[in-house]
């Protein structure tokens, strides 16, 4: 609904809150929200129409649950937004900055809605916030000529890839697999791949950007800064400000990709344990192949699934794996040649013989709760050791280990580049999940958190040490604490802020000093500034 912002409906909206809000609003007072609003009226005719919804608004909970990926965040008691911005222009973002900053409101922005945690649209700390949706900001310009394209952040992974196929059949991009990610949110924490190995990270990529600073200014490369720049890729730009759009390097695919996927219920450990050399350091950089551990279709017992991309026809995929991982066994009908597009459309799990455009769906069939932890191997794991790793799995009724290889571009770039740090010296990253359905009921949804939090305390001897590492992009509450109305200090952020980013963590703290000092664009684990100190 385009609100006209008269009086009526500020009074309205005001009336609203004494019900809809009143758990997580007891700190604030309706006087903020009436100059908020004022604010944007004000700003109306400058900007034209703003968007907004309240909780009352018919509108307001379709909007927030549409990009709601994780159900856990979907129940009554999951803190809302106070009003739920859509902006379609730019200078709305300014406009909700500036209103939400005078008038004390804290903002959390929602590009694709993926953030494990939900952090992007709702707040554990219980604080009152306005959330900018920017799914309407996705338009994307591609230049081939320049192997450029600029794409504004509410914009899809799956709408990326989309206009690139349409522009070119040999350019692409290296980011993720699932289609609904928002581009904003995933360039922002580094973005990995079926292409890493060749390419690097998403953020490797990323060669400007378009951002709202806390002082409402649209900045770019050159305005920003470079040590902006450097945090924003890799360090979660939200800690920073609102980006609108990136400018990315697209990269060179080959005309037909070679695409297996291999089914293993006998010698998974060994075939695993071999892996954990082959796919690193012994096949070309060409060449990824991410493992996924999973229960049977039956759930009696544990299957491994190899996931293979290549950037070339599989004879020469064929060659490589007879030399060098004659284990598996590949056969020619294993294998099946595309272009990389329809690649794209496989490792997300589409349908055969769906049409591109299945791409521009926003929505997802996702309808599952679930909970993620991440960490990195830096050592290899014997046999025996993935023989009990796969007995601890067996506990749980369903979840996905999935196993994505480093090693080729990964190794060669260095720790300090961007802001994501986790480079050589890593053999991989797992990604470890809990699922389950809402009808399993609260008792069942703790359960499985639970499962989830000794599965991460298991695997403390086989992963990485000092810190132990995790991925800002499978974004995890467990690893540090945090209080209720209060944001974290320096000193508790750097419980998580070593895990995410090692020796990156204090030049991130340093450029929020610099960018952002009152910590406007602060929440439960975003980059502190060096002013918030322990109150001992």
């Amino acid at each position: 609904m385009i609100m006209s912002w008269g009086w009526p409906f500020l009074f309205s909206i005001l009336l609203s809150f004494s019900t809809a809000y009143s758990s997580t609003t007891t700190i604030f007072t309706n006087q903020g929200i009436d100059g908020f609003l004022e604010c944007l009226a004000v700003n109306s005719d400058q900007y034209g129409k703003i968007e907004v919804y309240a909780p009352k608004d018919a509108s307001y909970m379709k909007i927030l649950q549409s990009a709601i990926r994780n159900d856990r965040f979907k129940s009554p008691e999951t803190p809302k937004p106070l009003l739920i911005v859509t902006p379609r222009h730019e200078s709305q973002v300014q406009a909700t900055v500036n209103c939400s900053r005078k008038h004390g409101l804290q903002i959390r922005v929602r590009s694709g809605g993926h953030d494990f945690e939900g952090l992007s649209y709702t707040s554990p700390l219980l604080v009152p916030f306005v959330m900018i949706d920017l799914a309407n900001l996705r338009a994307i310009d591609v230049d081939i000529e320049d192997n450029s394209a600029w794409v504004q952040a509410g914009a899809t992974i799956g709408d990326l890839y989309y206009r690139i196929a349409m522009e070119s059949p040999i350019h692409g991009f290296p980011a993720g697999f699932v289609t609904t990610i928002g581009v904003g949110g995933h360039f922002s924490v580094g973005g990995y791949g079926a292409m890493m190995r060749k390419y690097g990270l998403a953020a490797d990529n990323v060669v400007d950007a378009r951002l709202v600073n806390a002082n409402g200014e649209i900045l770019d490369r050159d305005t920003m800064g470079e040590d902006l720049f450097w945090a924003i890729r890799g360090g979660g730009a939200s800690s920073f400000g609102v980006i609108l759009a990136f400018k990315i390097k697209l990269v060179q695919v080959p005309p037909v990709v070679t695409v297996s996927k291999l089914t293993i219920k006998q010698g998974a450990f060994e075939i695993i344990q071999r892996w954990q050399h082959i796919a690193i350091y012994e096949v070309p950089k060409e060449l990824f192949i991410q493992v996924q551990i999973s229960r049977t279709k039956f759930r009696r017992n544990l299957q491994a699934e190899l996931q293979i991309m290549f950037l070339g026809p599989s004879e020469a995929l064929m060659h490589i794996m007879e030399e060098k991982f004659p284990q598996l066994r590949i056969k020619k009908n294993d294998c099946m040649e595309m272009s990389w597009i329809q690649s794209v459309l496989l490792f997300a799990e589409f349908p055969k013989k769906a049409p591109l455009n299945v791409l521009l769906n926003r929505t997802t069939e996702m309808d599952i709760a679930f909970k993620v932890k991440s960490d990195f191997v830096t050592t290899p794991l014997s046999k025996r050791e993935f023989r009990k790793i796969f007995n601890k799995f067996l506990e749980e009724k369903q979840f996905a280990a999935v196993l994505s290889p480093w090693g080729g571009r990964m190794h060669e770039i260095s720790d300090d580049e961007i802001a994501f740090p986790h480079r050589a010296g890593n053999l991989y990253v797992i990604a470890y999940t809990s699922l389950w359905g809402d009808e399993e009921g609260a008792q069942a949804s703790q359960e499985h958190v639970k499962w989830v939090r000794e599965m991460y305390n298991y695997m403390s001897p086989y992963v990485s040490k000092s810190p132990r590492a995790a991925y800002i992009g499978l974004r995890d509450l467990d690893l540090g604490f945090y209080k209720i109305n209060t944001t974290p200090t320096y000193s508790e952020a750097r419980i998580w802020g070593e895990k995410y980013f090692k020796g990156n963590f204090d030049k991130l703290v340093k450029v929020k000093s610099e960018v952002d000092p009152s910590n406007f664009f602060g929440d439960d684990q975003s980059i502190p500034p060096m002013t918030l100190q322990s109150e001992s």
